[in-house]
């Protein structure tokens, strides 16, 4: 039985919903009606859709009785995570043909790489490329050719634009299919060491670059825990995947084998069969909530304090950060995985991986335990994880000891009471912070304000020896509206070399950190954002700034009237208007909502 302070959140976001989410059920119920499309096409758009299909394709679609699915497919060569997706449509198809039905490539999504924008121009089309992905997902399916879909995606934004797509589509099954984590490389203390000697100027651009080349070195997701891997965790509580698929490595015969059976689940969801399992029946609110108690327990990505909302709302589901905050205070953190440890995720699988901590909460009632996925009724059938026994897929129970308390503890005994994402309120906004590797010390911080406008200005006065003493880094103008929300990774070593010099320091900004944010003090997302007239923008350098991540306080020693009394600083006009893009998505800058709404620009 779910705990009662789960349940009490649990039931206060299905009454917040209930108009939202009948409006959208209703849409959803009269869509499946309808039931299979093909049959209402007339001959001739038939005739398209199927003239490049094999022969024995062709007849089984134009029975109109036999599920054809349709493949989402985020694959390019460039994303180390990707890179695997390349032959998995002619493994999807094989395995659908042998299962009795048959599969389409629908479209493909775009996939930008975080790793290759950060502290470039083009990292300002990043979060906007997670709406994207969901209208590209829209236009895919569009063609109304099939009965269920499978989605190819694994990274920052394409998971959640991919979400957002396949609930648009909600009366459609979906099943999402990962390629799994490189290997491990380099181990992460000494990746982080090789950043903090570079920020220091004490090696060069080719010793950096032969360590970032051990650490990011093969095919698969970055092994540390960012928004990727929060990604695939969190499609595995959410029940998209099959049970224990997130982690295992890619080219291996058991990624291979989970691959087809996830075909198989798919074809056996559709409303063809006895099974009918429509996503958006399937993620509703009891899944949420699931979803961000895993987030909490495992130290997971900031970012999902945005994607999260903006998943749930495609469903009719209305979460705020309040939600997750409570919950937060109500979750243990079970979990320590770079950059909240030293582990990474090849590390935290071999030690029990999800399928553990899902028996973990599910065991002290943390969980919402009948829940919908795509194996069928219940969580509890993913407190397993695949084997190959042969060549046959197997699924056995989950460890219930943990391989390694360094990485993983059990639910009585964790690395802390509460899963460290924070909402801070104060005069300066609202903001979110993830205090799981912040040491207890550096949660509080009342010192000077510092204040630029871009990463790249605190980074040349950094390197001028310019900046040298406690700080309250303020970064303005990094909001949505602003300049897309850029993540501000590049100035995680640069505020880390200040900290290990026994400065207090924090940052305070209307943009993001990467997923991968960890012991700097982050106040990030503040929410109204500066380009809004948020108060950050009234902020001056030398202006005392409290951030007190244990009383959830973000804010400046002036007074209301004081505040209000001060000029509001402006972006220059046209600043971030032009190249690499950027041009294109001026709609997307004047559209967007606020960052406790989502970031979307949807409605």
């Amino acid at each position: 039985m779910v705990a009662a302070r789960i349940a009490e959140i649990t039931n206060t976001i299905i009454r917040r919903s209930d108009r939202t989410r009948k409006a959208y059920l209703e849409r959803l119920d009269a869509a499946a009606e309808q039931g299979p499309r093909r049959g209402a096409h007339a001959c001739g758009n038939i005739a398209h859709a199927f003239a490049a299909s094999t022969p024995e394709d062709k007849a089984r679609q134009h029975a109109d009785v036999l599920p054809n699915l349709g493949i989402i497919t985020a694959y390019n060569d460039m994303l180390s995570a990707h890179q695997p997706y390349e032959d998995y449509p002619t493994l999807i198809r094989a395995a659908a043909r042998a299962a009795g039905g048959t599969a389409q490539v629908a479209g493909g999504v775009p996939a930008m790489c975080d790793g290759v924008t950060q502290g470039r121009t083009g990292m300002e089309l990043s979060l906007f490329s997670r709406d994207v992905i969901a209208l590209a997902t829209g236009v895919a399916l569009s063609h109304d050719m099939f009965d269920a879909a499978v989605y190819l995606g694994i990274c920052d934004k394409i998971v959640p634009g991919l979400v957002i797509g396949a609930l648009t589509f909600g009366h459609l099954p979906a099943v999402f299919i990962p390629a799994g984590p490189m290997t491990t490389g380099i181990s992460n203390d000494e990746k982080s060491r090789i950043r903090n000697l570079y920020a220091e100027g004490k090696i060069g651009r080719a010793e950096l670059l032969e360590s970032e080349s051990k650490s990011y070195h093969g095919p698969g997701t970055c092994t540390f825990y960012g928004t990727a891997n929060s990604n695939q965790m969190l499609m595995e509580v959410m029940g998209l995947h099959l049970p224990g698929a997130a982690f295992v490595n890619p080219g291996t015969k058991l990624r291979a084998a989970l691959t087809e059976e996830a075909v198989r689940q798919a074809l056996s969801i559709t409303a063809l069969g006895n099974r009918y399992t429509p996503v958006g029946r399937m993620l509703d609110e009891r899944v949420f909530v699931n979803a961000i108690a895993a987030l909490h327990a495992t130290g997971g990505s900031t970012n999902h304090a945005i994607h999260l909302l903006a998943m749930a709302r495609a469903a009719g589901i209305h979460l705020t950060w309040s939600d997750i905050s409570e919950l937060s205070e109500a979750i243990p953190l079970l979990a320590r995985v770079y950059p909240n440890g030293t582990a990474d995720v090849n590390h935290f699988a071999a030690s029990g991986g999800t399928g553990f901590v899902i028996g973990e909460l599910l065991d002290v009632g943390l969980l919402h335990e009948d829940v919908r996925t795509v194996m069928g009724e219940g969580l509890s059938a993913y407190r397993a994880e695949p084997t190959l026994d042969g060549d046959t897929l197997t699924f056995v129970p989950a460890l219930r000891e943990s391989a390694d308390l360094g990485v993983l503890r059990p639910a009585g005994a964790p690395f802390a009471p509460d899963g460290g994402l924070r909402i801070l309120k104060g005069n300066l906004g609202t903001s979110v912070i993830k205090i799981s590797a912040v040491k207890p010390e550096h949660q509080y911080v009342h010192a000077p304000a510092k204040v630029f406008d871009s990463q790249e200005a605190l980074e040349a006065e950094f390197k001028a020896g310019k900046i040298n003493g406690d700080m309250v880094a303020v970064i303005r103008f990094q909001g949505p509206k602003a300049n897309g929300m850029p993540e501000l990774h590049k100035l995680t070593p640069l505020l880390s070399v200040l900290m290990a010099r026994g400065h207090k320091v924090a940052l305070v900004t209307d943009g993001r950190m990467s997923g991968a944010s960890g012991k700097v003090p982050a106040a990030i997302h503040v929410t109204p954002e500066c380009v809004n007239g948020g108060p950050l923008a009234r902020v001056r350098d030398g202006d005392m700034i409290l951030l007190d991540a244990k009383a959830g306080v973000l804010s400046v020693d002036l007074s209301d009237a004081e505040l209000a009394a001060r000029e509001v600083a402006t972006l220059a006009p046209g600043s971030n208007a032009y190249g690499t893009g950027r041009e294109l998505f001026a709609l997307f800058r004047n559209a967007v909502g606020h960052a406790d709404e989502g970031a979307s620009v949807f409605a």
